[in-house]
């Protein structure tokens, strides 16, 4: 992946160069600054969202979850994807020896499997496993972050702030399941360290209709107490058309040209797991030959 500075002049949209726009949301209307703006897709992973997976050793029909989110987060992101927008991607789980699962997380409710155990993908919540990688529909370019953290929240023990912080990122748009535990969790983490979030809430899901709405108006309430809730359509009329596409998509790089380069990042709450060969990185932590921190 390209480094801060090279994304900074490689002719996609800078700072301050379309501010104005005010995106449709609620409680009000939000002004953004694009170019200081990432998307932060949350946990869309085979274990949350396929048969067989930790979602469905709850008890919960993950179904109607896939059914709600895949579509409008895939159209936000393939946007996203042409306009050259910093695009976050964060996967739930745990090393395989569960050094980084608290017991009382492992040990927790009455699952039919629990966090470590055997299951049809894999050891479940397992970095490394195929139930802990990212659904198809929304797997991640070699060009895209990966954070790979061991709690619901998205900046808990991992590296994603200074991730931001280095892109100058000021805006989260954000989406994936649940709405109410790993949504939620990360959007009040974020606001207690000073990013704005819009929360896609046609993005985002839960197993409990009543949970999903709950959750959105949490966020929500009292003039937005920890961010903004909007939709894919208005995001994506707000945000990828005219100058702004014309923009970034000027300066888009033809992937073939970093060929040889570090064009992929995984991160954890262990490593970064940078690797040079533009191949998908394992979920396991990476040998010092195979990785760089550039």
């Amino acid at each position: 992946m390209t480094s801060p500075e090279e994304f900074s002049r490689s002719g996609r949209v800078r700072h301050g160069e379309l501010k104005g726009h005010k995106l449709a949301a609620e409680p009000e209307p939000i002004e953004l600054d694009w170019a200081a703006t990432a998307l932060l897709i949350i946990d869309m992973q085979r274990d949350f969202m396929e048969p067989g997976g930790f979602g469905e050793t709850l008890g919960n029909d993950v179904s109607p979850a896939r059914a709600r989110a895949v579509k409008p987060i895939a159209a936000v992101l393939d946007a996203a994807r042409d306009t050259g927008m910093l695009v976050v991607h964060t996967r739930e789980g745990h090393l395989p020896d569960l050094s980084d699962a608290p017991p009382a997380k492992v040990e927790r409710g009455a699952p039919s499997l629990r966090i470590g155990d055997p299951g049809p993908m894999g050891r479940i919540l397992i970095r490394g496993e195929a139930g802990h990688d990212i659904i198809p529909e929304l797997y991640p370019l070699d060009s895209e972050i990966v954070i790979d953290k061991p709690g619901k929240g998205a900046f808990y023990a991992t590296e994603l702030g200074d991730v931001l912080q280095r892109y100058g990122i000021e805006n989260l748009l954000v989406c994936g399941v649940t709405t109410e535990v790993c949504v939620n969790t990360t959007v009040r983490e974020a606001n207690d360290r000073g990013y704005r979030c819009v929360v896609l809430a046609d993005g985002c899901a839960s197993y409990f209709p009543e949970f999903h709405e709950m959750g959105l108006k949490m966020i929500k309430a009292q003039g937005g107490i920890f961010g903004w809730v909007s939709d894919s359509a208005a995001v994506l009329q707000g945000t990828f058309t005219g100058d702004f596409k014309t923009l970034a998509v000027a300066g888009h790089h033809d992937e073939h040209e970093h060929d040889g380069d570090c064009r992929q990042v995984r991160l954890s709450s262990r490593h970064c797991g940078r690797r040079a060969t533009g191949t998908p990185s394992s979920a396991s932590a990476p040998t010092s030959s195979s990785t760089c921190w550039c």
